[in-house]
């Protein structure tokens, strides 16, 4: 007799979970249950076609109901919502919404798949009709029905991780007048503070108002649109808004049920995705995943994530031996023309947990200099005392996503830098360097923990500290560390009793290579010297210079202050 599986929701994990089932086990009876419309679409997408970068709206819609029926054989069920589980009679009740009936369903398996939801705070004016949220299909259709029909001009969009940074620039794109309000000090939370800078003025160079260490205390409705009352005070004008301040998981079936929420509110599973009753599973943004780096318990609301746990959970639903051993967070962002991506740990999660961690910061081209075309990539490698890869971030034009994804690797294998500079990695002149990037994490890391050069980080130079420029003149002039004294590296071998021999000489230059060679040339004549990691760039980002800013920037937040 064969058994029936109910998977409770569709997108990335649960029609990952009936497709892999289906291909394993042809006679499983697979009811899936979607209380929405769409079974299988492209979430990732949706801002896309808002700003008109994908004009074909079915290419957002992977799956129908009728093709994933016709493919894979499974009972697909949209518009019905199960809203109760009867764990003792291993039952579901369903609602259909075409006509409200109610019925129940049994099940041998369950699989709950029900994603999360955006986050609509219990703020004055929050049901206004020119307020959306972005996590399905029909939330895009009415976001881009409201621009057609309405034709608005300025957008406000208030949240500014992932999808409030995507809407950002897919409404310009779109050509509305748009200003991001964040309630932390920076852009992209999940990022440090100085790698987020580099995002943040990209922002600004293109035209978005941009509002931090501030929050929406209420909306109100208004003849001409829209005005947003900020805590601290300011109100801006607009005739629409995003909410994009996060997501929570969906846990209100598994805690009816009876199934443990765990201490950060997703659903608790086990490493085989087990919930709490072994008839039913769990899997993508509702539940509660091992962090990779760090243990215990974090929420990780990816798509990447979730379509592994929705093909692993039917493995072991199939009788292999699976193991799901966690997630690290690992992400890219398109912010206009950058690209901004992380993997592991942050130095304010190492801090803020009390872990003892290295860091290096370097500016590499994304292929050799000398083959047109070269763009900066400015990165941050994070690594225990042994030299364990923790976490990384980078920020820039091109080549982004292939390092990011060589860091990720590192971190699950747990790789050192000592590994990353001995990486074969393919080289041509238009894709890399003989020496990669990743390389050259390895070796700034490997000089860093061998006491080739000690280091010192803008963040944490002490009062007595001498600090030396060994850039040239012009890049001097252009600007500088407020008290450093400038001797170019080429002629620092000639000038060395200008330099003090009882303080702690601290050397930058633009990226940090040229300051490395001069603190060779200064510890190998008796001096204590460091190298400022990352040089005067690095410096801009923890100083917040607000150099090659847009001058429309401060007029574009002017129009948002002065109503409609």
């Amino acid at each position: 007799m064969s058994r029936t599986i109910i998977i409770v929701g569709g997108v990335a994990g649960g029609a990952s979970a009936a497709a892999r089932l289906r291909r394993l086990d042809e006679e499983a009876r697979i009811i899936l249950f979607e209380r929405g419309e769409y079974i299988s679409f492209a979430n990732c997408g949706l801002p896309y076609y808002i700003g008109g970068a994908i004009q074909n709206r079915e290419d957002l819609l992977l799956q129908s109901p009728q093709g994933f029926r016709a493919r894979f054989n499974v009972d697909v069920r949209v518009r019905q919502e199960v809203v109760s589980i009867d764990r003792q009679s291993r039952r579901v009740e369903v609602v259909d919404h075409a006509d409200g009936k109610r019925y129940w369903q049994a099940y041998d398996k369950l699989i709950l798949s029900p994603g999360a939801e955006p986050i609509r705070p219990p703020l004055e004016g929050i049901d206004s009709s020119r307020i959306f949220t972005l996590r399905n299909v029909p939330d895009m259709d009415r976001i881009d029905a409201f621009i057609r029909e309405n034709r608005p001009q300025r957008a406000v969009v208030v949240g500014a991780g992932y999808i409030g940074l995507e809407m950002a620039e897919n409404l310009r794109d779109r050509g509305l007048l748009v200003a991001l309000v964040e309630m932390a000090d920076q852009v992209m939370p999940v990022l440090d503070k100085e790698m987020a800078w580099y995002v943040q003025r990209h922002l600004e160079n293109k035209d978005v108002a941009v509002w931090l260490d501030d929050a929406v205390a209420g909306f109100e409705d208004v003849s001409s649109g829209l005005h947003i009352h900020l805590k601290s005070g300011m109100q801006l004008s607009c005739n629409m808004a995003i909410l994009a301040i996060g997501v929570r998981p969906e846990v209100d079936l598994a805690r009816q049920a009876g199934l443990e929420i765990g201490p950060r509110g997703g659903i608790a599973v086990n490493d085989r995705l087990e919930t709490g009753d072994p008839d039913i599973y769990a899997i993508g943004d509702a539940i509660e995943v091992n962090d990779l780096v760090f243990g215990g318990s974090a929420l990780i609301p990816l798509a990447g994530p979730a379509n592994k746990q929705g093909r692993m959970v039917a493995d072991i639903l199939c009788g292999r031996q699976r193991r799901y051993r966690g997630s690290q967070g690992t992400g890219i962002l398109k912010v206009f023309d950058l690209a901004v991506a992380m993997t592991g740990a942050s130095e304010k999660q190492l801090r803020n947990k009390g872990m003892e961690y290295e860091k290096l910061y370097i500016h590499p081209a994304h292929h050799v200099g000398y083959y047109p075309g070269a763009t900066t990539m400015h990165m941050k490698a994070l690594f225990d005392k042994k030299g364990r890869i923790l976490g990384a971030q980078i920020v820039g034009h091109e080549g982004v996503d292939r390092r990011i994804d060589l860091l990720a690797v590192a971190i699950r294998m747990q790789m050192t830098v000592y590994d990353l500079q001995e990486l074969e990695l393919a080289y041509a002149p238009p894709f890399g360097s003989g020496k990669d990037a990743v390389n050259m994490a390895g070796f700034v890391g490997v000089n860093l923990l061998d006491g080739t050069t000690p280091f010192r980080h803008f963040d944490a130079l002490e009062p007595d500290d001498f600090i030396l420029d060994v850039r040239t003149r012009r890049e001097y002039e252009r600007g500088h560390v407020p008290g450093a004294l400038h001797i170019p590296v080429d002629e620092l071998r000639n000038r060395l009793h200008e330099l003090p021999r009882d303080k702690v000489i601290c050397a930058y230059c633009s990226v940090g290579i040229r300051s490395h060679t001069a603190c060779r040339i200064l510890n190998q004549s008796g001096f204590q010297a460091r190298n400022l990691g990352g040089g005067y760039l690095t410096y801009c980002s923890f100083m917040h210079h607000e150099y090659d800013r847009a001058e429309s920037c401060e007029q574009l937040k002017k129009e948002f202050c002065t109503g409609l």
